[in-house]
């Protein structure tokens, strides 16, 4: 039985926590034929469908980019385009109600190249027209790490995008279309991301996953050092208004916990200890109104179930007051992607 398989994850069995609390997931992947996100290769509407039905009220989801379904050709930078439009597909499909009463992917993210500068103003029309309901933003990955057992999982390998000119230049078009970016990198470059914020300060910017900690190759058994720097940069990017966080991300291997290689999955009464304190700095930082909890599904599920991580969310978010954990749960992911509207 290979570990985050679904057998697996079957062996963990508890009863739904606070079932009634309204829940936006805003961050999740669709693919198919992705060799390498073993074991889920396929990842598709029925497969999340699934997860969403494990007992807790998901009302709607964010799908994010993750560079499947492209165009098999055509313009190298119009190719992302047909991830949009394979989204939008799904997306319909679970608006029928036939996958059950949670609406996903009801905001789409997708991905053009910003270091395009101005010339990137078609490719965002583009998607725009192959989503003209649900598209809101792109993610442009900018990790990079200068240590070789760091995987650079960024589409353009180059060091520095956040400050380079043309990628400005096409972050200043996206503002002005009235879109979002996702930020996702390595926490060394937080403050880069700072610094980026405030360059366009009408821009909304999503963090994703925490900020991007890595505890694991040139970072690991370096806690001191390594969550000091962490913590720097998060405190530095929570200045600049314009950007909110995701929470969640903690279930890549990465992030320094061996939950994924456990004979027994992890319950969610462990899991929410041991998020606690890097959820708790970030809410801290950022305040709730500008934190979201997301899935990060199907990346997340090689270490835990979808149901035992929102039992985790739940049981973490105690302390705070109901409206500050609505808006964790659910509000601050629908006013920032604007779902509903």
């Amino acid at each position: 039985m290979p570990f985050g398989g679904i057998d697996w994850l079957a062996l963990t069995v508890e009863p739904t926590l606070e079932p009634e609390l309204p829940i936006c997931d805003p961050h999740h992947h669709l693919w198919d034929f992705r060799t390498a996100r073993i074991p889920y290769q396929r990842y598709m509407l029925h497969e999340l469908a699934d997860d969403m039905r494990s007992g807790h009220n998901i009302r709607s989801t964010v799908f994010v980019e993750a560079r499947a379904m492209y165009r098999a050709d055509g313009p190298e930078e119009m190719r992302p385009i047909g991830e949009v439009e394979f989204v939008q597909g799904q997306a319909a499909a679970s608006a029928s109600g036939l996958y059950g009463p949670g609406r996903v992917a009801a905001a789409i993210v997708g991905h053009a190249n910003l270091l395009l500068g101005d010339r990137v103003a078609p490719v965002l029309e583009a998607l725009q027209a192959a989503s003209p309901n649900r598209f809101r933003g792109i993610r442009h990955s900018v990790t990079w790490d200068p240590h070789p057992e760091v995987e650079n999982t960024a589409a353009h390998k180059i060091q520095g995008q956040l400050g380079n000119a043309q990628f400005r230049a096409g972050a200043h078009v996206l503002d002005r279309m009235g879109l979002s970016l996702e930020a996702w990198m390595y926490f060394p470059q937080l403050p880069e991301l700072a610094d980026f914020a405030k360059a366009v300060p009408n821009l909304p910017i999503i963090l994703n996953h925490i900020g991007g900690l890595v505890r694991t190759g040139p970072y690991a058994n370096k806690d001191a050092e390594v969550l000091a720097n962490w913590r720097r940069g998060m405190a530095a990017v929570a200045q600049c208004p314009n950007v909110t966080v995701k929470l969640g991300g903690m279930g890549m291997p990465r992030t320094g916990f061996d939950w994924h290689t456990r004979h027994h999955p992890i319950g969610s009464e462990e899991l929410a200890a041991a998020m606690s304190p890097f959820m708790a700095y970030c809410i801290e930082q950022f305040g709730p109104n500008r934190c979201m909890f997301e899935s990060n599904f199907p990346v997340d599920k090689v270490s835990f179930s979808y149901h035992v991580m929102w039992n985790a969310f739940k049981r973490q978010s105690k302390s705070y007051t109901a409206t500050e954990r609505a808006q964790m749960f659910h509000d601050t992911a629908v006013r920032v992607y604007r779902i509903g509207k």
